[in-house]
């Protein structure tokens, strides 16, 4: 059950850095990490893959220093579906808050 909440949590963080600028794998691994999230590669990477196969992230590979990277970035779709993940956070948060 964690790890499924963990997932969203992560998918979250993904959709909006890549909805402000493309981003890519190590890139994302490392910021994550800034927000307590370590993940590996073989974490991440399939994650992205789902993310763009069910059309919410877009891929373009660019060639940086004779290695090809993988920049993605959220699609129209994406940022929609941020927007309402966004506002179901703040609804949980506003609940399970204490109260004073």
């Amino acid at each position: 059950m964690f790890r499924d909440i963990f997932q969203g949590f992560v998918k979250l963080h993904i959709l909006y850095h890549a909805a402000n600028e493309p981003v890519f794998g190590l890139e994302l691994m490392v910021e994550l990490e800034r927000h307590g999230y370590r993940l590996s590669p073989g974490t991440l990477y399939p994650l992205l893959h789902s993310l763009e196969k069910e059309g919410y992230l877009i891929c373009d590979k660019q060639t940086v220093n004779g290695k090809v990277r993988k920049y993605y970035t959220a699609t129209r779709k994406g940022v929609q579906l941020l927007a309402r993940g966004r506002q179901k956070a703040d609804e949980l948060l506003n609940e399970i808050s204490p109260k004073e």
